[in-house]
């Protein structure tokens, strides 16, 4: 079938033709697509045939026995496998929460697996009718148009917006696993860090979180000149802690994302009257659309005093916007 230029159109196709095509498509076969779908032959041909009228080219080349895409076909076919199983899943999610109530939460990925899911089951049991969705991602959404509840951001006071809340704010300090101290020369001043491997943020010289190095660290100690035995870079704040962890060197944590584990004794301050202090601190962010709903107040009532155990665990003292409700 040949569709002249003058049947191109500019409207958007009807999307109920896509399924149809999707499966003789995949299938290259009418026959088997229609079986699939538990139409007769002769109605997905239609659909087809209508689908080509409202792209205005046509999407397959009709054999006796066979069918084969053409280039504006293969085109399609690529664009409808992205966004059908997409939508597909929309469907189902909508479908399984509809009538319970559920909270989504955007925050970036260290800190949901440093601080936020550590402590979620504890949510997860005061409130069990509560579904609890955790976008993870570096990238800060905008919370007038995404579609999440609350948003918990890593930045300094002045890039936040009037509303945010206060969770608590950061000091660096240099940690370790404690077996690791045992088997290595004791740490008693800032140079005796150079002694061991040294592990760090790849990129944070080259961003803005120059704060987070342990040149700042030792610049601010008198040893700009220090050199490590080696250097460990990773991407993420996680995989530094877990490298600490499994005694593979030194890292100058953030004490806020490390709380726990200082407190149980998996990780050792090394220098505890050291602390670098940070310009940074966490905050609490509420999607407009979402501040009256008893579901999204009861979360963030939960992350305020989860932040107000941090700040004691870090010694931080009370902040003021614990006690204000979010409007």
């Amino acid at each position: 079938m040949q569709h002249s230029q003058t049947h191109l159109r500019s409207r958007p196709i009807s999307a109920g033709y896509l399924r149809a095509f999707e499966a003789v498509a995949r299938h290259l076969n009418f026959r088997a697509a229609s079986e699939e779908m538990a139409l007769t032959q002769s109605a997905v041909s239609r659909q087809i045939q209508s689908l080509e009228d409202e792209v205005g080219v046509s999407l397959f080349l009709r054999h006796t026995r066979a069918v084969e895409l053409t280039s504006a076909g293969a085109q399609l076919l690529l664009a409808v496998q992205q966004s059908l199983p997409r939508i597909d899943g929309a469907v189902r999610q909508i479908r399984q929460n509809a009538g319970r109530k559920s909270v989504a939460v955007t925050t970036f990925a260290s800190f949901a697996s440093m601080w936020l899911i550590p402590r979620l089951e504890a949510f997860q049991r005061e409130n069990p009718e509560i579904d609890i969705r955790i976008d993870a991602s570096d990238s800060a959404v905008d919370l007038d148009v995404a579609d999440v509840d609350l948003a918990l951001r890593y930045a300094p006071p002045t890039s936040m917006p009037a509303g945010a809340v206060r969770l608590f704010g950061e000091t660096l300090t240099p940690v370790a696993s404690p077996w690791l101290l045992k088997s290595n020369p004791s740490i008693s001043k800032p140079a005796d860090i150079a002694n061991f491997t040294l592990i760090e943020a790849g990129d944070a010289h080259r961003t803005h979180l120059e704060w987070l190095t342990w040149r700042r660290w030792f610049d601010q100690h008198g040893l700009s000149r220090a050199q490590p035995r080696r250097w460990l870079y990773f991407n993420y704040a996680y995989q530094m802690v877990q490298a600490a962890l499994t005694g593979q060197g030194v890292v100058l944590a953030r004490s806020c994302l490390v709380s726990e584990s200082l407190a149980n004794g998996d990780l050792v301050e090394v220098l505890p009257s050291l602390r670098m202090d940070s310009p940074m601190a966490y905050w609490l962010l509420l999607a407009p659309r979402s501040t009256l709903r008893p579901e999204v107040q009861a979360f963030a009532t939960w992350l305020q005093a989860q932040a107000a155990v941090t700040r004691q665990t870090i010694g931080e003292g009370p902040d003021p916007d614990f006690d204000d409700n979010i409007d």
